[in-house]
């Protein structure tokens, strides 16, 4: 069982409960993945966010504390989004608390927010606050044993309407990385 630290009062950021994370975190080190950088799973977010015409992508494996991008894409040039004019910096790993992919573990679907800021429950998260995420895309990578491996997910510092077709888009992504994940032979097949 995970255990999930209090939240300050007046944050209406809840975490969901992970309660596949141990047997996830047990799939993902028999399958090599979740401790380091992947560059198939770099270029496979790199392909994603080009398609989507996001500036960051993702290709992540939450386990009981964080998250790991295994496959990460930020632009060369992060946009400004802070108001004393720095540049957010993005790494690879984020506690568990802090992004939208724990929901869409959780949920077990896609999650599309076009502007986080009209949802209360995700317009406090610390994403939003520290890498200026005002919009998000992203869908599980589920098994072939129906266990949620991950996420792939796209963000923007802008609003952007999804709608069906980024949906669409996403879903098909994350199966088809799904199906080349689980034909691992010790390298990704890229």
């Amino acid at each position: 069982m995970s255990y999930d630290p209090p939240r300050p009062a007046g944050r209406l950021l809840l975490t969901p409960e992970d309660k596949e994370a141990p047997a996830r975190t047990h799939r993902l080190r028999r399958l090599g993945l979740g401790e380091r950088p992947e560059p198939a799973l770099d270029a496979f977010a790199r392909r994603l966010a080009e398609f989507t015409g996001a500036p960051y992508a993702m290709v992540n494996f939450p386990d009981e504390q964080r998250q790991f991008y295994a496959g990460l894409y930020v632009p060369a040039v992060a946009p400004v989004v802070r108001g004393d004019g720095t540049r957010p910096q993005v790494g690879r790993a984020l506690p568990r608390d802090h992004g939208f992919c724990p929901h869409v573990v959780a949920r077990r679907k896609a999650l599309v927010l076009e502007d986080v800021r009209d949802y209360p429950r995700f317009a406090g998260n610390p994403v939003v606050d520290e890498f200026g995420i005002r919009s998000y895309l992203g869908a599980p990578l589920l098994d072939g044993t129906g266990l949620v491996l991950g996420t792939v997910s796209v963000a923007d510092v802008e609003p952007r309407p999804w709608g069906k077709p980024g949906l669409t888009a996403i879903k098909e992504h994350a199966a088809q990385l799904v199906l080349r994940l689980e034909g691992l032979d010790g390298s990704l097949p890229y």
